[in-house]
This record gives C-alpha cells, sequence and structure tokens, in this order.
C-alpha cells in the first residue's frame, strides 16, 4: 500500500470514530413535512350538541275574525259595494258575471258545521236539471217526469252516474229507493260533487213532484272553514233585489246559529260581497250611506 493510500485510510477511520458516540434522530426530532408516518395523530375531540325539540305551535281551538269596529277596516255600503262592482266588470257579459257572498262565522274548529239550501227571493239559477231516483215505471216516476224531472230511475240512473254521465244539477231521491241508493255505493261520485242525497239536506223525501217544485230556484250552501260562500244574484240585479237575497240568507243563517249555540258557539261576524272578477268589499249593513255618490236608481239600469 503506497503511503498515500495508508494517510487516507487513517483520515476515514478518524473521522468515523469523532461521529461514532452522536445519537441517532428520534421520530421527535424530525420534522413532520419529512416523516409523517412517524408523527403521532391526534385525535379529535368529539362536542355533542344537544338538540332541543321544537315545540309545536298551538292551533287556536277557534277560527281568527277581527274586530271590525277596532282595526278600522273600511266597509262599504251596498250600493257603494255594487257600483265598484260594476266598475271591475265593464265589458263582461251580465249573464255569466254574479255576486257571491261571504259570510265569516266566529266558531270554532271542530264545531258542527252549517249545511242547508234555501229558495232565495230572486233566485240566481231557476233552469235546474233535476234527476229523481224512484223505482222505474212506477206512479211516483211518472209524477217526477211531469214536474220536471230530467231523468228517473233507479238502476238506469245509477250505471249513468257510474259512467259519470252526471247530466243533472240536483239529485232527489224517493225514500222507498233509500235502501237501493245505498246498496249502490255512489257516494265516491256524488259525494264531492255535493249531489249525494241524504235525509239532512232534505233530498230524500215522500212527495217528490213538492220537492222538485221547492227546489226550483233552491241554492244549496256549506260552511267550510268558518266560512259560507254562496252566488247571491247576477250582475244586473238591482240594489232593492240583491238586498233581499242577502237577507233572506242572514236570516235563515241566524236562526240555524242560534240552533247550534247550545252545543257550541257560533254567530255571524262579517258580510262580504265579491264578483266573478272584482274584489272583497266588507259590507256595513246599510243600503246606501248619506256621503255615496250613486243612487239605488242609478244601479237598477242595465249595464
Amino acid at each position: 500500500m503506497s503511503p498515500i493510500d495508508r494517510c487516507l485510510t487513517s483520515m476515514a477511520r478518524l473521522s468515523l470514530s469523532q461521529f461514532s458516540h452522536v445519537a441517532r434522530p428520534s421520530a421527535t426530532s424530525i420534522p413532520r413535512f419529512l416523516a409523517p408516518a412517524l408523527v403521532q395523530s391526534r385525535q379529535a375531540s368529539v362536542i355533542r350538541i344537544k338538540k332541543t325539540a321544537k315545540k309545536k305551535r298551538a292551533i287556536p281551538k277557534d277560527f281568527k275574525r277581527p274586530n271590525l269596529e277596532k282595526t278600522g277596516f273600511p266597509q262599504f255600503s251596498l250600493c257603494e259595494a255594487m257600483r265598484v262592482l260594476r266598475a271591475v266588470e265593464v265589458g263582461q257579459p251580465s249573464a255569466s258575471v254574479k255576486y257571491e257572498v261571504h259570510i265569516n262565522l266566529k266558531t270554532a274548529r271542530n264545531g258542527p258545521v252549517i249545511k242547508n239550501s234555501i229558495r232565495l227571493p230572486h233566485p240566481v239559477q231557476s233552469d235546474w236539471q233535476i234527476a229523481v231516483i224512484c223505482p222505474e215505471g212506477s206512479e211516483i216516476a211518472n209524477a217526477a217526469t211531469a214536474a220536471g224531472a230530467v231523468a228517473v230511475g233507479e238502476e238506469t240512473l245509477f250505471e249513468a252516474i257510474r259512467q259519470e254521465k252526471i247530466e243533472f244539477d240536483r239529485l232527489i231521491c224517493h225514500e222507498s229507493s233509500e235502501k237501493a241508493l245505498n246498496k249502490a255505493g255512489l257516494g265516491k261520485i256524488l259525494g264531492p260533487k255535493g249531489l249525494m242525497p241524504s235525509q239532512r239536506m232534505k233530498t230524500i223525501v215522500s212527495d217528490v213532484a213538492k220537492s222538485i217544485r221547492d227546489s226550483a230556484g233552491a241554492a244549496d250552501y256549506r260552511e267550510r272553514q268558518g266560512v259560507i260562500r254562496m252566488a247571491i244574484g247576477q250582475l244586473a240585479y238591482t240594489p232593492d233585489q240583491l238586498k233581499a237575497n242577502i237577507q233572506a240568507l242572514l236570516k235563515k243563517i241566524k236562526s240555524e246559529c242560534a240552533e247550534i249555540s247550545e252545543e257550541s258557539s257560533k254567530e255571524v261576524n262579517e258580510v262580504v260581497l265579491s264578483s266573478t272578477h272584482g274584489p272583497a268589499l266588507s259590507l256595513n249593513g246599510k243600503l246606501r250611506d248619506a256621503e255615496d255618490q250613486v243612487t239605488p236608481e242609478a244601479l237598477s239600469s242595465v249595464m
């Protein structure tokens, strides 16, 4: 071995002996980005948030009705309301536009409802198509046809109803055919249309001819969500005609409310008049106010 090689070997041994006592680096002394596998992972602490159950909003027992005296809500006389509604309906065929009355009741949500029919002093619709459920070919059927019924019978009429061939506005049942009607099971078809005969609606009768005469011009009404809505007149009606119809309806509804009040409180809170395309106007119960610009005579003319 040459002297130069011996010198390099001795220098290498000396340098290794100097670093032999240095400790190896620990895992904690190595930066995280150099040896992430050696770094112990920390567990995230879980914080549980207790969810508080939302309280359900209590539904009031009665329908909410405003106090008209305290709210200061504008109210109109009958003549002023008719003037506004007729102005809105300008250009519309008078025969196709009708006045509609909305009677808001102070009543309980789960209380008994008002459902009946009335023959107005000035009928809104007089050309009712009436069908009668009665034994076919009987004297009752002949009397119903003579009184103006458009269809009579039992099975033939039941089959037409099942096929949705309902070409009548009212359906009357003779008491002798009540069992056949219940057996036919037509409630799902007639019920939603308001045509199902019942004792309460006085459409299951013993005298068919008399019932047809009484039903001519009669109108049905029913309370829904504390409100009774019904067509009360045509656009060409005079204020006196409309007043007579509204008074007759209110008188009957108030009498029914008095009968029901023994079980549950029920009374008239507000009367609202509207038209087919017009707004709803609250009535103050007067025919005409002193400051009204229009007279009942002016509203009696043809539009």
